[in-house]
């Protein structure tokens, strides 16, 4: 990556695409509920040739997550995307949601440039919701 221009190297890849999650078998219920109903994301339909293998995948702004069946399923507790939310109300309505609904949330001060929490989806996977600082 041209850490001077911000571009990858000739060739390399230009964006992320998708981000997938690991979740176990019958999950589709549950990630419907916290990826759709708490996160607020829009469901997508998988291409049919996938769909027999289970799974969620959600439009996040122009790219998606995709919550794939893992059998046997083991959480992601590092590893995890990171969430951009619009500003730090809507950041701070995520919170107040996530709480209501039983999630544990932690709210991590260690960067001036960012407001965040973490929190984990309903099987353990850990995800980073932030808004930066020219946002609040």
């Amino acid at each position: 990556m041209s850490s001077a221009e911000g571009t990858p190297a000739s060739g390399g890849p230009v964006e992320i695409d998708h981000v997938q999650l690991a979740a176990p078998p019958g999950c589709e219920a549950q990630a419907r509920a916290f990826y759709g109903g708490l996160l607020g994301l829009r469901e997508v339909e998988k291409p049919e040739p996938l769909r027999a293998g289970g799974g969620v995948w959600f439009v996040l702004g122009a790219n998606q997550i995709h919550i794939g069946v893992a059998d046997p399923f083991t959480p992601a507790r590092k590893a995890h995307p990171a969430l951009r939310m619009a500003d730090e109300a809507a950041l701070e309505a995520l919170a107040a949601r996530l709480q209501a609904a039983g999630a544990h949330i932690a709210w991590d001060t260690r960067l001036s440039a960012v407001r965040r929490f973490f929190a984990d989806d309903p099987w353990g996977n850990r995800l980073e919701l932030l808004v930066s600082a020219s946002r609040r």
